[in-house]
């Protein structure tokens, strides 16, 4: 069946928005699912060159003719989706959410901000960790998304209208959040993790969907992964935003901020060890390396060498060929010199 799953092969802020963007129109997508909650934001560049966050919606919610829906497993923070609603311009015969998504309400928010976790493991006290654990059975439902009114509009049976999609051999994109080195079941990190699973078939359980479904899996990665800012667990080969600014020769500071709460985010050189394990468990069929303008400034004379040096030696160290390269926010292109296939090809 024509479903498309997006994951994140490191700790998070691999791109996965703006390839879920991508692959949405080069695919023709039918259809695109938002998993997770809103202490992630997804960056899309919109039509006129202006980046969107989006905490809550997919990033193709920017395209005409497109159904969007919040499945099951999603958490969501009322207010933030109403802006991306207008945002968007998403009509509600256009999105979708699950009666039995859940709200984060402002007392679970605090809640989470009390427990001090946002010092202890570099939460972004979002309220989403709390919501799962207001998820348990033992717990009043009075947090689905069912029981408000304010979201009635939009609440309608995900699972029968994604199977009619299948039925008729529509493409779905599932736009996964975070990345597997914050997984909850499957990171050697723990306890420097997220609140859920973040692998391809924890997504997929998350919308209703067979895994029989699956044909396409999108593995997202970035040449200097990234984690949280303060005490948000190791990263292997950290370094710091100016040494990637020196490096690469770049006129301007290189850096980067949380989407969501906008605090300097801690950067490290590329380590294969974390994408080999996102990849035994996930099994990629395509995957993704964003962040290459990184490398070095269009003003360096060898600088095409020096990429493509840094995509053969990723490849080789990851044991895969990288079907996508991401060079900037907007930007995305096939890798049609792959490293590793041109040596199986002078092989014979």
């Amino acid at each position: 069946m024509p479903v498309t799953v997006v994951v994140g092969g490191q700790f998070g802020s691999e791109g996965k928005g703006k390839v879920a963007h991508y692959l949405a129109k080069e695919m023709s997508v039918s259809v695109a699912i938002r998993c997770g909650g809103p202490n992630s934001g997804h960056t899309v560049i919109d039509p006129r060159g202006r980046p969107i966050i989006f905490q809550q919606l997919p990033t193709a919610s920017i395209l005409p003719n497109v159904s969007i829906v919040l499945c099951a497993g999603a958490y969501i923070n009322i207010d933030i989706l109403m802006k991306e609603i207008q945002i968007a311009r998403l009509s509600p015969d256009r999105l979708w959410v699950d009666p039995n998504v859940v709200v984060i309400t402002p007392e679970i928010r605090k809640t989470e901000q009390q427990a001090g976790l946002m010092d202890a493991i570099g939460s972004t006290g979002s309220g989403t960790g709390e919501a799962v654990i207001q998820k348990n059975p033992e717990k009043p439902p009075r947090i689905l998304a069912k029981s408000f009114q304010k979201l009635m509009p939009y609440i309608k049976e995900t699972k029968q209208f994604l199977r009619t999609k299948l039925d008729k051999k529509e493409r779905i994109i599932i736009e996964g959040t975070q990345g597997f080195g914050l997984s909850l079941l499957h990171s050697s990190y723990y306890p420097f993790v997220t609140s859920r699973d973040t692998t391809a078939a924890a997504f997929l359980a998350e919308t209703g969907l067979s895994p029989i479904d699956v044909d396409d899996v999108v593995l997202t990665i970035r040449a200097f992964p990234i984690r949280v800012a303060g005490n948000s667990g190791p990263l292997v080969d950290e370094i710091n935003w100016e040494t990637v600014t020196a490096e690469g020769e770049h006129s301007q500071p290189i850096e980067e901020r949380t989407s969501v709460t906008k605090r300097l985010r801690r950067v490290a050189r590329f380590n294969p060890e974390i994408v080999l394990m996102a990849i035994e468990v996930n099994k990629p069929t395509k995957i993704v390396l964003n962040h290459l303008d990184y490398l070095c400034s269009d003003n360096v004379s060898n600088r095409d060498q020096i990429i493509h040096d840094f995509i053969r030696r990723t490849e080789t160290s990851i044991k895969r060929n990288i079907e996508y390269l991401g060079f900037g926010p907007n930007l995305l292109e096939r890798n049609h010199h792959n490293i590793i296939s041109m040596k199986v090809a002078y092989a014979k």
